[in-house]
């Protein structure tokens, strides 16, 4: 197994699911050493993500832990055989940090996504010329190849919905990110016609929730919750200040799925959503 410097957060992700394996069965570093034949040092730096693990070493990995979960055995064998596949995001490698390229990776191998935003409007919705109002906003600025690279990675990033692979899609959205109108009035409106014309797609499917439903659960959050092959392996991305910070925890990600559901509970309609959408958008 050979040693990497930078795995990527899928490939994290397959690392922290070998520990988990190991450590529901009861089973010791040392014990999990001595059932492949090798040092401790193998197995940790395979539960650390410094060491690539083959599929076969995931499912023999799993028929020592007696997992019985062949589902997620083989979701885990399938990361462990895509870690040499080349992906258009690998271009922005050294040139955007980690946390971006880890989202695309994350959004390309997703079932489904389900995103909630209260104040920006979905990167995977906006327009180029929304996206690059967003990233001049940014403190400390940015220099203009920095914006050039975010807006370029963002409309590559929107292939899932737009391209063939056509990932089903929910998108809840406050009316306060519908309005902030970033880039002046003439953005603003191509970007809510193009929300609207979005929600034609039958894999996409947009929610407002309007000022007048009054105080809502999640208010002030920004959530992408990214279903993955079986439940375990479903991730959370979180905007932070400091950049993108990824859930996987089963307690959280259960809460948040609560919170996605009470969310969408409290949302108008698709179709209402989208003549909100586009009311606002005659408005500007």
């Amino acid at each position: 197994m050979a040693v990497r410097n930078s795995p990527t957060g899928r490939q994290l992700r397959l690392a922290i699911e070998l520990r988990r394996l190991r450590e529901h069965a009861g089973i010791s570093i040392q014990e999990a050493a001595a059932m492949l034949g090798a040092d401790r040092t193998m197995v940790s730096n395979m539960e650390a993500g410094r060491t690539t693990v083959s599929a076969e070493r995931v499912r023999q990995l799993a028929c020592h832990y007696q997992c019985p979960d062949e589902g997620l055995v083989e979701a885990l064998a399938s990361i462990a055989d895509s870690r040499r596949a080349a992906h258009w995001w690998h271009e922005y490698r050294g040139k955007l940090p980690e946390g971006h390229l880890d989202i695309s990776e994350l959004e390309h191998h997703a079932t489904l996504i389900r995103t909630a935003q209260t104040v920006h409007l979905p990167g995977l919705l906006q327009t180029e010329e929304h996206a690059r109002a967003i990233f001049e906003f940014t403190v400390p600025k940015l220099s203009r190849l920095d914006v050039e690279l975010r807006v370029a990675h963002r409309m590559g990033r929107q292939a899932i919905l737009f391209g063939k692979q056509s990932t089903p899609y929910l998108g809840i959205i406050h009316e306060a990110a519908l309005r902030l109108g970033f880039g002046g009035p003439e953005v603003a409106r191509a970007q809510l016609e193009h929300l609207a014309k979005a929600a034609d797609r039958p894999n996409i499917t947009l929610l407002v929730i309007p000022f007048s439903a009054g105080a809502f659960h999640g208010a002030g959050q920004s959530v992408l919750y990214m279903e993955g092959e079986v439940p375990q392996l479903d991730t959370v991305q979180l905007d932070t200040a400091l950049g993108a910070t990824f859930v996987d925890a089963p307690t959280p990600l259960a809460n948040y799925r609560s919170l996605l559901d009470l969310m969408e509970e409290t949302a108008l309609s698709p179709e209402a959503s989208q003549n909100f959408i586009r009311s606002i958008a005659r408005e500007i």
